[in-house]
C-alpha cells in the first residue's frame, strides 16, 4: 500500500505551485488594496490630487478576495479554526477519523461555494453594475465566493489524502520548519 502513496506524492509540487499562486495572487490584491486606499486618502487632502468615488467599491472587492482566498490557504496548512482541546483525551484513530469528517464536511462547504457562488455572480451579478464604475459587472464583486470554493477544494483533496494515508502510513518526525517549506509557506 505505501508504493501507491509515494506515487500520488508525486502531484505534491502541483499542490504547491497552487498554493504560492494563491498567495501571490493575495499579496497583489494587498498591495494593490493599500495604493488605492492611500490614493484615496490623499484625494481628500491634497487639493490637486483627484478624489475619485470608485475606490470604496474597489477596496471592499479586493478584501472580500483576499478574505476568502486567505482562508482557502489556511486549509493548506491547516491553520482553520478548529476545537483541539480534547484531542490529548482521544485515541489517535478516532482523530484521524474526525479529520476525515472535518475533511468531507469542508469538501461540501467548497462544492456549495463553488456551486452557489458561481450562480450568484452569473445570475445576480451580471445583471448589476457598481454605482461609481458603470462599465463594471457586479460579477466581480460575487466571484470570489466561487474562486474560494474552488481553492478550498483543491487543497481539501490534498488535506483529505493525508488523513487517510496517516492510517496506512508511519509519520516520520519533522525537522523545526520542515513542514512550513514542504507546503509551499513563506520564509
Amino acid at each position: 500500500m505505501p508504493a501507491v502513496f509515494e506515487k500520488l506524492d508525486r502531484i505534491k509540487p502541483a499542490y504547491n505551485a497552487v498554493y504560492k499562486a494563491v498567495a501571490l495572487l493575495c499579496k497583489i490584491l494587498l498591495i494593490i488594496d493599500i495604493a488605492v486606499v492611500t490614493f484615496q486618502v490623499a484625494g481628500r487632502y491634497i487639493p490637486f490630487i483627484p478624489d475619485p468615488s470608485w475606490t470604496e467599491q474597489v477596496v471592499l472587492t479586493l478584501m472580500s478576495y483576499m478574505a476568502v482566498l486567505s482562508a482557502a490557504l489556511a486549509i493548506r496548512r491547516g491553520a482553520h479554526i478548529r476545537m483541539t482541546a480534547f484531542d490529548r483525551y482521544l485515541p489517535k484513530k478516532l482523530l484521524k477519523v474526525l479529520d476525515i469528517l472535518a475533511d468531507i464536511a469542508i469538501f461540501i462547504l467548497a462544492v456549495i461555494m463553488i456551486v452557489e457562488g458561481w450562480k450568484y455572480a452569473v445570475q445576480i451579478g451580471s445583471k448589476g453594475s457598481y454605482e461609481s464604475m458603470p462599465w463594471l459587472s457586479r460579477f466581480w464583486m460575487y466571484f470570489p465566493v466561487a474562486l474560494a470554493g474552488i481553492a478550498m477544494f483543491v487543497f481539501e483533496i490534498e488535506a483529505l489524502y493525508e488523513h487517510v494515508k496517516s492510517f496506512f502510513v508511519e509519520e516520520k518526525p519533522k525537522e523545526s520548519g520542515e513542514d512550513e517549506k514542504k507546503k509551499g509557506g513563506d520564509k
